[in-house]
């Protein structure tokens, strides 16, 4: 049994009881859930800076939505809009005192230097048509360290060939934004890349494909392979190394799509297992590593090095799966097992309850998540009842 806390009511709040009709999500015991920020619509990619001040990018609006929670109280009542007119604004980044973004062709920081929540200055670091722009999986990862700019360009499609494209990898340029190179491929879908902290090692979540095991009989393309497979992989990205897209999944299973291919059994054996594999379908998004800050939301000092997930859910699993935030446990820098923290998936015959897509951790220790199915970004703190180290999935 998990030990679940309680429910967190996605409504809002009312002086009358809540309806029975009324659907929540479930809280696992120890933690607290409340609504950091309210009605921002298509809330997706976040970061934080050390002051507290958070940025949420919008793909849709084409900007990037500047907050602060001035009073301390854990909820964002101010916002400004921090850049606008930003075709596809998607992957983000804080380095060197700007704020790196990405959009579907191009990646540029800005800064504001007036604290107004509005950038005055923008630079445009990689331009238009460097990247391939648009297609399937339009969005753009990113990851700035001292000296690289990583992006990730995922599969035009499903699930096909693009190895003589500059899709299907992540690849890495200097700071400075010139003499890219492809760093790592065989990937199908990475939406964020991080390091682990306090090495150099870049990680990243693999969605899989849509579908699964069309060419043995499963003609549907339904169950009971396509529900179960292919998983969602956690990736160490090394450089040079292949990860198995489109040919070969999770611990270098080949599809069954390519078992014809004379050379099959030799992508499985260059594929790199992952680190860890997540459940089929669960749309692995955004994610960070727990850097163990001290405040009054912040986890426990076991949670140290452990990741906090966003899991956006299925479309296309007999069983809607995912909808969660998750907890990745870490032990000497490898993964070990996942605890669910937020269980959005309701009662699984209707809509799930929310769609997470990111997490950042604050400074004062707090997990913050956003939601594009309700518009919300939510505050995940630690409240010490019971052990959140009980049960399991």
């Amino acid at each position: 049994m998990i030990p679940w806390s309680g429910v967190l009511v996605l409504c809002s709040m009312a002086a009358a009881p809540v309806s029975p009709e009324i659907r929540a999500a479930k809280v696992r015991a120890g933690y607290e859930v409340t609504v950091a920020v309210a009605e921002l619509r298509e809330a997706r990619f976040m970061e934080i800076d050390s002051e507290g001040v958070l940025y949420v990018t919008r793909p849709r609006a084409g900007d990037i939505i500047c907050l602060r929670d001035k009073d301390g109280d854990g909820v964002y009542e101010t916002r400004a809009t921090f850049v606008e007119d930003m075709r596809s604004v998607h992957g983000i980044d804080l380095h060197d005192g700007w704020v790196w973004f990405s959009t579907t062709g191009s990646i540029l920081r800005a800064r504001d230097t007036d604290g107004d929540g509005v950038a005055d200055e923008r630079e445009e670091v990689i331009g238009s048509g460097t990247l391939p722009a648009g297609g399937g999986h339009w969005w753009r990862s990113l990851l700035v360290t001292d000296d690289a700019i990583f992006t990730s360009i995922g599969d035009a499609g499903n699930i096909t060939d693009q190895r003589e494209t500059d899709r299907q990898k992540v690849w890495r340029f200097g700071i400075d934004g010139k003499d890219g190179e492809v760093f790592s491929t065989g990937i199908r879908n990475t939406e964020k890349l991080r390091l682990r902290p306090g090495t150099d090692e870049v990680w990243g979540f693999d969605h899989g494909s849509d579908w699964f095991g069309a060419e043995v009989g499963d003609g549907r393309r339904d169950q009971p392979i396509t529900d179960l497979n292919p998983p969602d992989e956690l990736n160490l990205y090394r450089e040079g190394a292949f990860y198995g897209h489109p040919f070969v999944v999770g611990d270098r299973l080949p599809r069954y799509e390519f078992l014809e291919r004379d050379d099959i059994h030799e992508l499985a054996r260059q594929t790199v297992p992952p680190e860890w594999k997540i459940g089929a379908h669960w749309a692995t998004n955004g994610w960070c590593f727990i850097e163990g800050r001290e405040g009054a939301g912040a986890m426990p000092s076991d949670h140290e090095g452990d990741i906090f997930v966003a899991c956006h859910g299925s479309w296309n699993s007999s069983v809607p799966v995912g909808y969660c935030v998750a907890r990745v446990l870490f032990d000497d820098g490898k993964p070990y097992g996942l605890l669910k923290i937020v269980d959005g998936a309701g009662d699984g015959t209707a809509q799930p309850v929310m769609r997470p897509v990111d997490c950042v951790e604050a400074p004062d220790g707090s997990i913050l998540f956003s939601d594009d199915s309700n518009n919300r970004v939510y505050r995940i703190r630690w409240v010490g009842q019971g052990d959140a180290g009980d049960g399991g999935e």
